[in-house]
């Protein structure tokens, strides 16, 4: 993911990265983050509340490169993020996370369409769990393949997931 959001970070003004709960989004961002970016939770009260109260003031009081974590708590700063996005058109200026609420996601398309690069960010897999390969073909419906997968899945689960078993 790091090489992917470095990439998605030079050509867009923003970036958010959604996903469940605990799933690692501000800690993947944090360490990406380096000492330069400011970083805002909007977990915190006051933060949150001068977020909704005063975007504007927020947005002076932490100039980016910006981290602000939990951007759902906060949608009316959204229009307030499409100025600054417009001002200064600097790729990567503004790095966003926040949850799958479809109102947020929808807020945030339609208030910085253009402007933003959303990516979800799942839980880990069983593959990435057990530090296997990613080098594995893709799952196909076909009778031969499930026949396979199926005499794997009798020698054990671990089994499912080694490609040299194919």
């Amino acid at each position: 993911m790091e090489a992917c959001i470095a990439e998605i970070s030079a050509q867009f003004p923003a970036v958010l990265i959604t996903g469940p709960r605990q799933v690692g989004k501000t800690t993947l961002l944090q360490h990406l983050a380096g000492q330069d970016r400011h970083y805002v939770s909007l977990d915190d009260p006051t933060l949150r509340e001068l977020a909704i109260s005063d975007p504007h003031l927020l947005l002076e009081r932490f100039p980016p490169p910006l981290l602000i974590d939990e951007i759902q708590y906060a949608p009316g700063l959204l229009p307030y993020l499409k100025l600054r996005i417009d001002q200064r058109r600097e790729p990567g200026a503004f790095w966003l996370t926040g949850s799958q609420q479809f109102q947020m996601m929808k807020g945030v398309t339609e208030t910085l369409a253009g402007r933003v690069a959303v990516i979800n960010l799942l839980g880990f897999s069983q593959r990435e769990r057990l530090g296997q390969q990613w080098n594995v073909e893709p799952f196909l419906p076909d009778p031969k393949i499930l026949a396979r997968r199926g005499a794997l899945a009798i020698k054990g689960e671990r089994a499912l997931y080694e490609p040299s078993g194919w």
